[in-house]
């Protein structure tokens, strides 16, 4: 007897937890991303600028201050690219994210509703009270 009902308090406490522990982990997962793409882009735009300082600490005369300037234009041309290519790309996990969060709900919408239909109790015949105290009967 024991044993059942500690069964059942088991599986009710994990239907209860499920949902927070999908939604964490849908959450975690997407942290993750987010955090793993913009150390890819932070290394990506720190070697450009190391790359360009680089560059400038070259400079020696007019003529490689002419190369340096013209260089630096078509950097910058490739940074606004690459910042553009970024901001899409976050863009996407953020819409794919909200996709999975929008499905996540919708699954437990529906096990809420299941749980209301099968918990509703029996409209067909309208519930009587009765009182145990005493009365009198006619």
């Amino acid at each position: 007897m024991q044993d059942k009902m500690i069964e059942a308090f088991n599986e009710q406490t994990r239907q209860f937890f499920e949902p927070m522990r999908k939604l964490n982990s849908l959450m975690l997962d997407n942290m993750e991303k987010l955090t793993q793409y913009q150390m890819e882009s932070m290394k990506r735009y720190s070697q450009l600028g190391t790359e360009r300082l680089r560059d400038a600490s070259e400079v020696a005369d007019a003529d490689s201050l002419q190369e340096f300037s013209a260089r630096q234009a078509e950097v910058m041309n490739q940074l606004s690219q690459q910042m553009l290519e970024d901001a899409k790309a976050l863009s996407e996990m953020s819409l794919e994210f909200k996709s999975e969060l929008e499905k996540l709900f919708a699954e437990q919408a529906k096990v809420v509703e299941q749980a209301q239909k099968g918990a509703a109790p029996a409209k067909d015949e309208p519930a009587k009270a009765q009182s145990t105290r005493g009365g009198s009967k006619s």
